[in-house]
């Protein structure tokens, strides 16, 4: 009896011994795991960074490389294609936010939905390709907001309905 008890002391030992080892080497993978890898720049073979943006039903293709400032959308100046000031100003933001203003070029596609759309769909592209040329911007861009799509769309109509939610108008008599 008293054997079994100094065997069983020992597997008990044993036991902690391992499950402390194990522990610790849990401790050291979980470290691991929380420095997370550093973000390595995405750059073409051109020099470039590419990203898809998209808002409502528009979506753009932008590439960035270093350059003067000039933004080409659909091969036209950005004061061409979009005429209206908010929407010029809605481009710029995200280089305002990271703090390279006329730091980089931008050339962009952009089909589908309307001006707005268009817009917010090029501004999410920027955004999204300054962060892949450069990883250090990210925090900037993440903390504003630009690098998650905008999912509010039109709502859809439905039957028996005059538009999305709107009912015709009822009649008592």
């Amino acid at each position: 009896m008293a054997e079994e008890i100094k065997t069983l002391d020992a597997l008990k030992d044993a036991v902690a011994g391992a499950a402390a080892t194990n522990a610790a080497a849990g401790a050291a993978a979980g470290a691991a795991d929380d420095a997370a890898p550093a973000r390595t720049p995405q750059r073409d073979a051109l020099g470039r960074a590419y990203a898809t943006g998209k808002r409502k039903d528009a979506v753009a293709r932008v590439w960035i490389k270093p350059g003067s400032g000039k933004v080409t959308v659909n091969g036209k100046a950005i004061n061409a294609y979009f005429a209206r000031p908010v929407l010029q100003m809605i481009l710029r933001q995200p280089f305002q936010v990271a703090g390279v203003t006329d730091q980089f070029d931008v050339m962009a596609t952009v089909t589908g939905g309307g001006l707005s759309g268009q817009a917010g769909a090029v501004k999410h592209g920027i955004s999204k390709a300054l962060q892949l040329y450069e990883p250090a911007l990210r925090p900037a861009l993440k903390a504003a907001g630009f690098l998650t799509r905008d999912s509010r769309v039109v709502e859809r109509k439905k039957y028996g309905k005059r538009k999305a939610r709107r009912s015709f108008q009822f009649s008592k008599r």
